[in-house]
């Protein structure tokens, strides 16, 4: 199955649309790369490469726009506005998407955030500011601090916004009991244009706090492209139960 959703966001002020595949299971939202669109996952073959899961009811798989060309990608706004924008997604994504999910599922259902490369990055921010809505994550070939994008400049909506920076100052029991009972995987290659550190980073941060999780770095032929991602989903999908 294979179906096209659209509707006005009331927290971006735009059209956004959802591709949904699959009939049942567990639902896997995907974040596209850089600025990249819904069907992106779709045209680079990404989709095919979990078709097994999907055609056995294991997943459903639902795939996002990004706005990343609106917020951390537009060097045209200031870096305040370009986080502001960014926290619109975070609503739009918690409160209108997360809702869509459930009602297509007909009720709850475990729902795991993934992307690669900036997609990583939605994929993990996304779970690890919400772990109540979320069930685990898989990030591919991520960075996880915002201060990349930001320009120098720094505020409340760039530090909630960066794992890197918020993980390490959680002491909430609550949220992190939350974290220590999902399933989390933190993915790299090490070839071209890949950053294992960004991933030992992130996975040093989530030792430090008790939260199990697997980092999984793969060889030095392992490159910043689509080969390596269509790969690593399956990969992982393979490990997960619910």
């Amino acid at each position: 199955m294979r179906e096209i959703h659209k509707w006005s966001s009331s927290n971006l002020d735009k059209d956004m649309e959802i591709v949904v595949y699959g009939y049942s299971g567990y639902a896997v939202l995907l974040f596209p790369t850089a600025a990249e669109d819904f069907l992106e996952y779709e045209r680079n073959h990404l989709i095919d490469s979990i078709g097994e899961f999907l055609a056995k009811g294991v997943i459903k798989a639902f795939s996002i726009n990004s706005i990343n060309n609106e917020s951390w990608l537009n060097t045209n706004l200031h870096p305040a506005d370009r986080a502001i924008r960014h926290q619109q997604f975070n609503k739009y994504v918690t409160d209108e998407v997360v809702p869509f999910i459930k009602t297509h599922c007909k009720g709850k259902v475990p729902i795991v955030t993934s992307g690669a490369s900036l997609g990583a990055f939605h994929s993990a921010n996304t779970f690890f500011r919400r772990p109540d809505l979320f069930a685990g994550v898989i990030a591919m070939s991520g960075s996880y601090d915002i201060k990349a994008y930001s320009d120098g400049y720094y505020d409340d909506n760039c530090y909630f916004n960066s794992p890197v920076d918020y993980l390490p100052n959680l002491t909430d029991k609550k949220i992190l009991k939350q974290l220590k009972s999902k399933q989390i995987i933190i993915s790299s290659g090490q070839g071209d244009y890949e950053a294992p550190e960004e991933s030992q980073r992130l996975s040093d941060i989530l030792n430090s706090k008790g939260i199990k999780h697997w980092l999984d770095i793969w060889g030095h032929d392992v490159v910043h492209d689509w080969p390596t991602w269509r790969q690593m989903l399956p990969y992982y999908l393979s490990r997960i139960n619910f």
